[in-house]
């Protein structure tokens, strides 16, 4: 109760700090709770699309395994060398074009695919670079106002400058508390980015690995999957 009535009678700029720290508290939790289901959700179909994907007999049953995960990012980078192979097999180029291309297209969706789910982390870096200073705003305002306080007075007594010292420390330490979940929440979403990455690198391979012994086994057929 102490603290709730030091914060309902602090300074408007220490009230404002405070409303901005919050606001970055509620957003990193709630993006942190969101990636924490869409990562996994990610990760799991990630596995299984290369699962079914090496499981398959040839490209194409490979290639229509997939459709059965609509959701996972190995369907989404999978489609876009898909649609580049069939492209040049309809233009008759040769094998090393063919080969080189698909490979591109497969990196190309991998990037896509760890930008779109990634992007949005860089919020949580912001928070944890950002709120401890915004906290410290508020305990400089904190203390300049305890000092305005002691001019006013003309003395320095414990109950002068006590409000302002305290609602100084609360700035630094929601600020604090902002900036360390966050913190955590960032490395703990980019070390499993890494892993989703390596997995769709893995699925690239052995991708571009079947369209290659469907190019060596079948270089004088055309036709699309």
């Amino acid at each position: 109760m102490e603290i709730l009535s030091l914060l309902f009678n602090a300074t408007p700029v220490v009230m404002g700090v405070l409303l901005v720290l919050v606001c970055m508290s509620l957003g990193s939790w709630t993006l942190m709770i969101y990636k924490h289901f869409s990562l996994g959700k990610a990760y799991k179909n990630s596995v299984k699309g290369l699962e079914f994907f090496s499981e398959a007999r040839d490209l194409t049953a490979g290639v229509k395994s997939l459709a059965a995960l609509p959701d996972s990012p190995v369907y989404h980078v999978a489609r876009q060398a898909v649609s580049e192979y069939n492209r040049l097999k309809e233009n008759r180029n040769s094998e090393a074009v063919i080969y080189d291309n698909v490979n591109r297209a497969l990196r190309q969706g991998v990037s896509d695919v760890v930008s779109s789910l990634g992007g949005s982390i860089s919020f949580l870096a912001t928070c944890a670079n950002t709120a401890p200073f915004i906290g410290l705003f508020g305990t400089v305002w904190g203390i300049m106002h305890s000092f305005h306080s002691i001019g006013m007075e003309g003395k320095a007594s414990l109950a002068t400058v006590a409000p302002g010292i305290s609602e100084a420390l609360i700035a630094t330490a929601i600020g604090l508390f902002v900036a360390i979940p966050a913190t955590v929440g960032y490395n703990t979403f980019l070390n499993r980015m890494s892993k989703l990455e390596v997995e769709l690198t893995n699925f690239g391979r052995v991708f571009i690995n079947r369209v290659q012994s469907e190019v060596d086994l079948a270089s004088n057929r055309n036709g699309n999957f």
